[in-house]
């Protein structure tokens, strides 16, 4: 019979967890009815008067519209990307615009900032406004 000391047991589920954290990481949010929704499936949006990894939502604005929050470790890809925040924080990007939820959406699937001051809009995946989705 193997017999497998207690520390290294908690050294490979240590590595097990570390590694599942990276996969998560790599996907900040997923594609559900052709728009982009968090973890939690609530809708993210995008603002007009953003530029390119740069916020231009801030302090009562950011409270507001919680932007997507990431960490200076979070790794994106070709679509994904992390930037700093005026405030120091991390928040992630898709196709360069920055992402974020709004307060008053209460459950998956309300898209109640859709539109609001013509400056916020329902985020899209670039595949999903071509082909219809994933």
């Amino acid at each position: 019979m193997l017999r497998i000391p207690p520390t290294l047991l908690a050294l490979a589920g240590g590595a097990l967890f570390a590694l599942l954290g990276q996969v998560q990481a790599a996907e900040p949010a997923m594609v559900k009815d052709g728009m982009l929704v968090d973890a939690r499936g609530m809708t993210l949006y995008t603002n007009d008067r953003d530029s390119m990894g740069k916020s231009s939502c801030n302090d009562a604005c950011a409270d507001n519209w919680p932007p997507l929050a990431a960490s200076a470790d979070d790794k994106g890809d070709m679509q994904w990307s992390t930037f700093k925040r005026d405030d120091g924080s991390w928040q992630w990007a898709y196709g360069g615009k920055p992402l974020y939820t709004f307060k008053q959406d209460q459950k998956p699937g309300d898209m109640l900032g859709d539109g609001k001051m013509d400056v916020w809009h329902v985020a899209k995946p670039a595949a999903a406004t071509k082909s219809g989705g994933y």
